[in-house]
């Protein structure tokens, strides 16, 4: 609308660009890096189930056709689990084409924060038919402190 307040033409047009620039400086200042992109997509595509059973916690998540050589489990100074690699398509026959291709191929990603309790230095990664299994042991419950007892002296 270049008709405000009585005013039009190309001055008012200037005006409202000049209005519009801090709205483009922030989306471009705010946008997200190709890192974050990448890694939410990663993350998005790598569906998880997570179960605290009474002396651990078991991650479990669908990797067919994905060999143990692939994958990547740590933990990271925050004590965040981490869980990645990369799912490579197979050989290519070279007499044949494909006509469809909807298995999903690339990187992939998860990352889990773990409690307190979690036992960062016992853990375990099995990968059994197509499905990976990631246990997390829990530390033993701390032994609650004992009451300090004070000798109380005559003065």
């Amino acid at each position: 609308m270049d008709l405000v307040m009585g005013l039009e033409g190309p001055l008012m047009s200037t005006l409202q660009h000049l209005m519009d620039i801090p709205d483009e400086v922030d989306k471009a200042i705010n946008a997200p890096t190709r890192a974050y992109v990448r890694d939410r997509k990663a993350m998005a595509a790598t569906p998880a189930d997570v179960k605290e059973l009474p002396g651990s916690f078991v991650f479990e998540m669908d990797m067919p056709g994905v060999k143990p050589g692939q994958i990547k489990v740590q933990v990271d100074d925050e004590n965040v689990l981490v869980i990645s690699g990369e799912r490579k398509r197979g050989e290519e026959d070279k007499d044949g084409k494909y006509l469809r291709m909807e298995r999903r191929v690339g990187k992939f990603m998860r990352k889990f924060s773990l409690p307190e309790n979690a036992n960062t230095e016992a853990i375990s990664a099995v990968c059994r038919d197509g499905v990976l299994t990631v246990t997390v042991e829990k530390l033993p419950p701390p032994e609650p402190k004992k009451p300090k007892t004070v000798e109380v002296k005559v003065a």
